[in-house]
């Protein structure tokens, strides 16, 4: 007898983002031309490419924060976040900047406390019940790698830490707001190599929880760490797919180019 083995294959992972036809633009200069993509849920996504390409405008769609920038709008297309069109006029901004976590090239922590720095959004919210703050505290800390290096001097300045451990207190600070989705803009640039190693520890542990999206320049931190990778060029998505599929036998002849170091 023969098996089908069609009913015991592995269903493809749920897309947490789609971006349809995405067209951006800062004042009438084009940014990004007509992107299309899936990225799935509770994996790590890389975006790849030259500067100037467009991976950061891109990264900065996927919660609203280009909105900061005078002149900077979507001109066609949408994203949808779990089935939630974030260009919507009445989106709360503030509760889609709460879902989806962003942690920036340069580390950025507060001129307060670890504590302080931890605890900021919750205290945001209205959240004053101390052992509340002490559980959430302890749990991202935790979370972050962060914990056993820190539980002695939580109330002394974050400015203190290194750099990689700043870099992680950030991050602490981004999954304490509980969001669904952690966008990640060139997280190790700054980074020696060995706390380079230590963030792409810890990724590989917070993707069993959350849907990570990175922008990298570094390729072999892309084949690293990614699951998929999405490979841009002036303003457009050139190949997307899974990384060893991208870096070893890409589809496309200017993804070759770049993966093989013929320019970028």
């Amino acid at each position: 007898m023969v098996t089908d083995l069609t009913t015991d294959a592995v269903p493809p992972p749920t897309p947490a983002i789609r971006i349809q036809d995405l067209c951006f633009a800062y004042h009438a200069k084009p940014a990004l031309h007509d992107v299309t993509l899936e990225l799935p849920a509770r994996q790590i996504t890389a975006f790849i490419g030259p500067s100037g390409c467009g991976k950061t405008t891109l990264l900065r769609c996927l919660n609203r924060i280009n909105d900061r920038i005078p002149g900077a709008r979507v001109t066609a297309g949408s994203i949808h976040i779990h089935g939630i069109d974030i260009n919507r006029p009445d989106i709360d901004l503030q509760e889609l900047r709460r879902r989806v976590g962003m942690v920036f090239q340069k580390y950025n922590p507060f001129p307060k406390s670890i504590y302080e720095n931890v605890v900021f959004s919750l205290r945001l919210s209205g959240v004053r019940k101390r052992s509340e703050l002490d559980d959430v505290a302890e749990t991202t800390l935790r979370a972050a790698a962060l914990w056993d290096e820190v539980k002695d001097r939580l109330h002394t300045g974050a400015l203190g830490l290194s750099g990689g451990q700043q870099q992680r207190l950030c991050i602490a600070r981004a999954i304490a707001s509980q969001p669904d989705i952690l966008l990640m803009d060139e997280p190790c640039a700054a980074l020696d190599p060995i706390a380079t190693l230590r963030i792409e520890e810890l990724l590989h542990q917070l993707k069993k929880q959350y849907t990570i999206v990175i922008v990298t320049h570094n390729m072999a931190q892309a084949t690293r760490c990614a699951d998929h990778t999405a490979f841009m060029y002036l303003g457009r998505l050139i190949e997307f797919g899974p990384t060893l599929q991208i870096f070893n036998t890409p589809n496309h002849p200017q993804t070759l180019a770049y993966v093989t170091g013929s320019f970028g």
